[in-house]
């Protein structure tokens, strides 16, 4: 073994001794862990404006009592917007942005100028897709990471906070996100697997899901492909500041960094398996399940399966029935209600309905098989990533842009939480307490150690 390779071996072997920290000594010091109380809420860190995640009610003993889940934007719930904007049989996730970043719902015509600034920003500067062509990689939130950096260099006012450029920027990156992945996936479909190269040009005609459909893969794809794309482009838009991402995004706004530094981090959050890149988790459990089940009738059958799982005998071996469960919602996850409609809808159009009725079939016997095997402690229900993965590749798209797409549709949010922090009287920069546990030692010469 090299010298070098030893040193690093030995480093992480130090490294073992030197992160490890008694449990014990959390509770003893009443320390937050992830922020969570010890009933699993989320400590309050902050007020906010823009959306509320609602699972359960506190009751004046103090314990929680499950509720039907319900997220709202801006004060309006989300269920309602939805259900509005299905029954016209329209796209409505740019209504959406403009009542996220504006705090208002747009008239017709507002609507109709917001739409139109939005799709003059969707094409990318010269250099912009020449860095995405140099960058051909196997990650695409990567990809989307870097070309946000970049932009901090072609904006002429990249670390100006007023209300006017955040609004300016804000805009400009939901409207290059679409781009930017669809462009980065067709580079890595060239590259990796030797297809053909298209650079296809947003269209004016278009909303933000057809347009994104349209640069991935031209026009094999139907209304109701988009009109499900834009009903998964609503429900990630937003979910409150205490998620990970967005929690990111407003640490480091509060420091005042710029728009690009922050989104990045925004991102590279968002991209970890635990938040963003969770429907892949669903996808490959239901993949096995699929593949192992003979009958996908029989629940015995599943049951026995869902049973090796939480055994740790089956897929990654971590005991998770991924898509299950949620850390606020409790009897339901309402973005996964109004996803769940129209999966049904698709998977008819698709051929695909005995799919669908499975995971129906897996959804509630796992519920059940999670309370049998591990106890009730806890009201679950499916949360959104558990039909997302399988509607994804219902509309045609492909596993590497899941994360990516969550990306595209929550930088609405990103930036909405980001413009409330800057913009709140007396804001402070965010700055928690780490209590140090190691005891004092004194220094030690180098000759004598």
């Amino acid at each position: 073994m090299k010298s070098s390779d030893y040193l690093v071996y030995k480093l992480s072997d130090q490294m073992k001794s030197c992160t490890r920290i008694d449990a014990e000594l959390f509770k003893k010091m009443d320390v937050k862990r992830g922020l969570r109380n010890e009933d699993g809420t989320g400590v309050l860190a902050g007020l906010t404006n823009i959306g509320d995640v609602v699972g359960y009610e506190r009751l004046t003993d103090g314990s929680l009592k499950p509720i039907d889940g319900k997220l709202f934007f801006r004060g309006y719930e989300v269920s309602e917007i939805v259900h509005a904007i299905e029954n016209e049989r329209r796209f409505g996730f740019e209504e959406v942005a403009y009542l996220l970043l504006s705090g208002r719902l747009p008239d017709k015509e507002e609507l109709d100028v917001f739409k139109s600034i939005v799709i003059e920003n969707m094409p990318l500067e010269k250099n912009t897709l020449l860095h995405i062509i140099e960058m051909e990689g196997h990650d695409i939130m990567n990809i989307l990471s870097r070309s946000v950096l970049e932009f901090y260099t072609f904006d002429d006012n990249p670390d100006d906070i007023s209300r006017e450029n955040l609004m300016r920027q804000s805009i400009e990156l939901m409207s290059k996100f679409p781009t930017i992945i669809a462009y980065a996936y067709n580079m890595l479909r060239h590259g990796e697997h030797g297809r053909s190269l298209h650079i296809r040009h947003p269209q004016k005609d278009m909303s933000i899901a057809e347009n994104f459909l349209f640069m991935l893969k031209g026009k094999e794809y139907t209304e109701l492909d988009a009109r499900t794309l834009d009903l998964l482009l609503i429900l990630h838009s937003e979910h409150g500041g205490g998620n990970n991402s967005t929690f990111t995004v407003r640490v480091t706004s509060s420091t005042g960094t710029d728009t690009y530094s922050s989104i990045a981090a925004g991102i590279g959050s968002l991209k970890g398996p635990k938040h963003g890149g969770a429907n892949l988790k669903v996808t490959e459990m239901t993949d096995y399940l699929k593949a192992n089940i003979h009958d996908w009738k029989d629940e015995s059958e599943i049951v026995f399966h869902l049973e090796k799982i939480l055994a740790k005998e089956a897929i990654d071996g971590k005991g998770l029935i991924y898509g299950i469960g949620h850390a606020v919602y409790t009897i339901s996850d309402p973005r996964a209600v109004l996803l769940k409609e129209m999966a049904r809808e698709l998977a008819v159009e698709k051929g695909r309905l005995a799919e669908f009725e499975f995971l129906e079939r897996v959804e509630r016997l796992a519920i059940e098989t999670i309370y049998r095997v591990k106890g009730k402690g806890k009201t679950l229900c499916a949360n959104v990533d558990f039909y997302s993965g399988f509607v994804y590749e219902l509309i045609g798209i492909p596993k590497e842009i899941y994360t990516p797409l969550f990306a595209m549709s929550r930088i609405v949010g990103w930036c909405a939480h980001r413009n409330e922090e800057l913009n709140f009287e007396g804001r402070r920069i965010i700055r928690p307490a780490y209590k140090c546990v190691t005891e004092e030692r004194s220094y030690t010469d180098i000759s004598k150690r």
